[in-house]
């Protein structure tokens, strides 16, 4: 009888982050970063309606903040860049444990899955899967635009100047509209994703469920609503800060 050789035991972390539990946890945790940036974003945005001081642009000082970050401890951008990083990862794994879930979900569905469960499940739990690509061709988007300043997309685009950038941008009806539109699938995703997140991380419990719904809401309304209002602000010339 021939002996069978061992298998090789994968790293605990490896397992875990292979297992439906630690998919879920990688979406929540990745959330919650995310989602701490598009509030610090939106908040440091908002700058716009700050009125010029001594000629100096609020908006334009919060650019050259976050390029100096933790200077002359660290030389400029690295800081960003370091935050930056951060940022692709926590998406890249995002969207793996996003799609990897999508797709087991999908293979465990029961054949007899009826259209009164389809129908149970929220609107924004169903889009998911639409709102998410969206979201993340937005991001990219959003980065061609206003942080790498490449051609077609922001012509006028000047390093260092956001207020500039933004008034390039935010002053065609075309990105606008685009830039709304990807706000309110931002809005769906986020909704859903906070909705979620106790979930994933066994933190559910119904006694809650009205806390949670409500923490939902009220995040993707600030950051929605802050958002929109930047773009209007920009675009109709009532924002004094740019």
């Amino acid at each position: 009888m021939e002996a069978q050789t061992p298998t090789a035991r994968r790293h605990w972390l490896v397992e875990f982050y292979g297992s439906t539990v630690g998919k879920k946890w990688v979406m929540a945790i990745t959330g919650v970063i995310l989602m701490g940036f598009v509030v610090f974003h939106m908040i440091g945005n908002l700058k716009v309606f700050v009125p010029p001081v001594d000629g100096e642009l609020e908006i334009n000082l919060y650019g050259e903040w976050l390029r100096s970050v933790l200077f002359p401890a660290l030389p400029h951008y690295v800081f960003l860049w370091i935050l930056r990083l951060g940022l692709i990862v926590a998406t890249v794994l995002h969207v793996e444990a996003m799609i990897s879930l999508t797709r087991r979900n999908a293979a465990a569905k029961p054949q007899g899955y009826t259209k009164q469960e389809f129908q149970a499940a929220s609107y924004a739990s169903r889009t998911m899967r639409l709102t998410g690509p969206l979201v993340l061709a937005f991001v990219i988007f959003h980065l061609a635009d206003l942080t790498w300043g490449i051609a077609p997309f922001n012509p006028d685009f000047i390093h260092g100047d956001v207020a500039n950038n933004l008034t390039a941008s935010l002053t065609r009806a075309g990105w606008v509209f685009f830039y709304a539109v990807a706000n309110i699938a931002l809005g769906y995703h986020l909704w859903h994703g906070l909705w979620s997140m106790f979930q994933s991380l066994g933190l559910n419990n119904p006694r809650y469920n009205a806390a949670r719904r409500l923490f939902a809401q009220a995040v993707t309304v600030i950051v929605v609503g802050g958002n929109l209002l930047i773009l209007a602000g920009v675009f109709f010339g009532f924002a004094p800060g740019i």
